[in-house]
């Protein structure tokens, strides 16, 4: 009898070790990076469905203050490679889909972006006034940024200096953005008017690479360096904090997340105006299937 009880609990504060760690961490990386890549979709939630997120931030966070182990190390370097390959690869695929298909692509981020929903409501309950009303303020915040104007909010930048330094201020709100389940760091770079430029930043260095143009790779150096920059210290900002948060105020935090989740729909309806009929029906069937996939994701990583 005594030893039964050890038995059960072992497996869910077990850490990922081996084949397990390597194959959760790429593909927790991969969805991340294409998550990354789409307005909308958090990539700090696609870790959460394949189940190494408490790892992952843990990882971060032991590195950013030199405490470094093989696992963390292992980890993080296959989060990493599986989002780099991720983001190289899809970059030039996902802006092509946006400039032909937005409304269809919208469409099918919310179904997506929607997915990610039950992960957050389980692990909530019960509902509580600290949790709705972090909710709410995180769903009031959200729709606040949706009245942002994305076209504007990036053209302040009169100097090289300036553009550098909101390139930064981008690749930071993206890094923070990656670690925070529910909220999409493509979606704040579309806010801040640096989501294209980076895109295609990054859809040029990977062309360049395949012809050999060391040019081409140069320019979009320029600029992927110092998202590159803001990226790190914005992993690692928010690592240390969502760490902390999560450890003292746990049921709070993950109601805000969820309100940050439910609030990013706001800016992502997919239609200038009134949809027809066909255009409803069309952009409630992508939304399901966005449902479907990301919701599958999210089953995938509970049960493994």
């Amino acid at each position: 009898m005594p030893h039964g009880p050890a038995r059960s609990h072992a497996p869910p504060t077990s850490p990922l070790r081996g084949w397990s760690l390597v194959v959760r961490g790429v593909a927790g990386g991969a969805f991340m990076g294409l998550a990354n890549l789409v307005p909308g979709i958090s990539g700090g939630t696609m870790l959460l469905a394949v189940g190494v997120y408490p790892q992952f931030i843990g990882a971060v966070a032991k590195a950013s203050t030199l405490r470094f182990s093989p696992t963390a190390l292992l980890l993080l370097a296959c989060v990493g490679g599986g989002a780099a390959g991720a983001i190289a690869g899809g970059a030039g695929v996902i802006g092509t889909l946006l400039d032909g298909y937005p409304s269809a692509m919208y469409s099918l981020f919310i179904g997506l972006t929607l997915g990610g929903v039950p992960i957050l409501w389980r692990m909530v309950q019960p509902l509580d006034r600290p949790v709705i009303g972090s909710a709410a303020g995180a769903i009031a915040l959200m729709m606040l940024l949706a009245a942002t104007d994305p076209e504007r909010a990036g053209t302040g930048a009169s100097s090289d200096a300036a553009a550098y330094a909101m390139l930064a201020v981008a690749g930071f709100s993206g890094g923070a953005a990656m670690i925070l389940p529910g909220v999409s760091g493509a979606y704040l770079l579309l806010l801040l008017g640096q989501y294209r430029p980076i895109v295609d930043a990054v859809a040029a260095v990977a062309s360049a690479a395949r012809a050999g143009d060391a040019d081409m790779a140069a320019a979009a150096l320029f600029v992927l360096l110092p998202v590159a920059v803001g990226v790190g210290l914005g992993v690692v900002c928010v690592s240390n904090l969502v760490e902390l948060l999560l450890e003292r105020y746990r049921r709070t935090t993950l109601g805000f997340l969820l309100g940050l989740l439910l609030g990013s729909v706001v800016g992502l309806w997919p239609f200038a105006g009134v949809p027809s009929t066909a255009q409803a029906a069309a952009g409630a069937a992508l939304a399901l299937t966005g449902f479907a996939v990301s919701w599958t994701i999210s089953r995938l990583g509970r049960a493994t």
